[in-house]
């Protein structure tokens, strides 16, 4: 056997590799989320809106209905009084 086996320094060795590959690895989001902000940044404003409710650009979001909403769901059936057991 040429060498006798030091597996501390092979630990050791294999732990500072690993900790490379996660600092290059975080280094490239950083650099990712630091190139999309300045892309944000430069954007004219409302270049990157969407079609959201509640904007306040006309014909964006929700459709608008004629009719008010109560918030209560459609039974479907027609909007009338019960009928009454025929006392007046």
């Amino acid at each position: 056997m040429p060498f006798k086996p030091n597996y501390n320094q092979q630990r050791a060795e294999r732990n500072r590799l690993k900790q490379a590959k996660k600092d290059a690895k975080l280094r490239e989001r950083e650099d990712a989320v630091a190139r999309r902000r300045a892309d944000q940044d430069a954007a004219p404003p409302g270049a990157h809106d969407t079609d959201a409710p509640g904007s306040d650009v006309p014909g964006s979001g929700a459709p608008e209905s004629d009719t008010p909403d109560s918030g209560a769901p459609d039974s479907g059936a027609p909007e009338s009084d019960p009928p009454s057991s025929g006392a007046p």
